[in-house]
């Protein structure tokens, strides 16, 4: 059963992480028969954004929250929708800075120009140097673009700079001004082929309905964008709302404040947060919370680990920013969710040559039941590794929580279509008040 309407200005911690869950999509039935497009576009657009990555060690990032939600689905869709390969999909979003590098709809494009215009008057990092020293490249590439789009960074004939320590990416100068025209919102990605961006002038990226629209003040967008990210997270801090988009913090304040003071955003306490929330008055609050997912690191769920925190009490690094010696939990960990907790974390690889799937280390929450957990666990493994056409799911490192589910592994196969949960014992006990 959903409430809807006014709450009280008391949340419980464990009320606030069911409106978060259920405001990410989470808590209703997958659909029964095959997932369309109509499916797909509902989780996207409920998420607002699906945040990109180019690290691939189980999957490309933006495929992953859908499945979290949806269960296997046909990624070509998906893919048809972002404009990644031809079909007779039609072209529903959008590659911007939003949430860092980010697949967002037509429609919020529009609401990023204050941020075009803030790259077009900073000359940052590299692009300071390449104004100094070649003030006519940007010209230069700004034409190339304009008369052989799409283009790839290769085209525009630049050799790339020597790595200096510490770098994360070693562009060439043309590279760089290509990130340019696209954070000023003169170019975009026109499509990825094997995740390299294609670049072609933003009007032949856009629809022209889209394009042609007037541009909102900064504030008007800002208070959209808030918006947009209060409805995704059902209840939230004013740091939770301004990251969905990355605004300023400055902005974010004023921005948050004018809701508050509009009444489209309801003050609320949550206990145990310790700071101001705000609550999205439209959003569902859920008694029960049945959920099994694992959680890409860019998961909105998790994207913000402060806010991973005070909802689950769940301390989350990824792992590929950390040296490997100061590793915990391994390399690309994906937390597992069950009801509505985080009981668990699992560090993947898609071991493509051997077809499997590699748990390279599986590790419990306290307090949580090791069976329990990792009978779900193993249902969800087997599930991901059947979608990723993997043949099956090989425990291959430490953990606490990795001899359990070794143990189940080696009793059973579920086959994903099999699979029938039904949240019990300790994964809902959070979910009784």
């Amino acid at each position: 059963m959903v409430q809807c309407g006014v709450p009280s200005a008391d949340l419980s911690a464990a009320a606030a992480r069911r409106i978060a869950l259920a405001a990410q999509g989470f808590g209703v039935p997958r659909p029964a028969g095959p997932i369309t497009a109509r499916h797909i576009r509902k989780v996207v657009d409920t998420m607002a954004l699906l945040q990109l990555d180019s690290v691939n060690v189980l999957d490309r990032s933006h495929y992953l929250p859908v499945f979290a939600r949806l269960g296997p689905y046909p990624r070509e869709i998906l893919d048809r929708l972002t404009g990644h390969t031809a079909g007779r999909l039609q072209r529903e979003y959008v590659e911007y800075w939003a949430h860092m590098a980010s697949l967002i709809p037509l429609a919020t494009h529009p609401l990023l120009r204050w941020r075009m215009a803030r790259a077009r008057r900073e000359a940052w990092g590299d692009l300071g140097r390449i104004t100094a020293e070649q003030p006519d490249l940007i010209d230069q590439v700004r034409r190339l673009v304009a008369e052989r789009g799409p283009v790839r960074s290769s085209d525009v004939g630049q050799q790339r700079r020597p790595k200096t320590p510490g770098e994360m990416w070693n562009w060439h100068d043309g590279k760089v001004v290509l990130e340019y025209l696209f954070r000023a919102g003169e170019i975009g990605a026109a499509r990825r082929v094997n995740f390299e961006r294609h670049y072609d002038l933003i009007e032949r990226v856009l629809p022209a309905a889209i394009h042609n629209q007037p541009t909102p003040t900064k504030e008007d967008a800002q208070r959209e964008l808030v918006r947009i990210g209060a409805r995704a997270y059902g209840v939230a801090t004013e740091p939770d709302l301004g990251d969905y988009f990355r605004l300023p913090r400055a902005d974010s304040k004023a921005r948050v404040a004018e809701l508050v003071e509009a009444g489209e955003l309801l003050p609320v306490t949550v206990a145990g947060w310790g700071s101001p929330a705000y609550l999205w008055p439209a959003a569902r609050r859920p008694r029960r919370m049945a959920a099994r997912a694992l959680l890409s690191p860019f998961d909105p769920v998790v994207w913000y680990r402060a806010r991973t925190l005070r909802l689950f009490g769940f301390h989350y690094r990824i792992g590929i920013y950390t040296p490997q010696e100061q590793r915990v939990h391994g390399y690309y960990v994906l937390p597992f969710l069950l009801g509505d907790t985080l009981v668990g974390r699992v560090d993947l690889k898609a071991d493509r040559q051997a077809g499997v799937l590699r748990v390279q280390s599986a590790w419990a929450e306290p307090g949580v039941d090791h069976a329990e957990v990792a009978v779900q666990l193993a249902a969800a493994l087997a599930e991901l590794a059947a979608w990723q056409g993997l043949e099956g799911v090989r425990v291959a490192g430490p953990g606490d929580l990795a001899p359990a589910l070794a143990d189940v592994l080696s009793r059973s196969h579920p086959a994903p279509q099999e699979v029938r949960w039904q949240a019990s014992g300790a994964a809902m006990a959070a979910a009784g008040d």
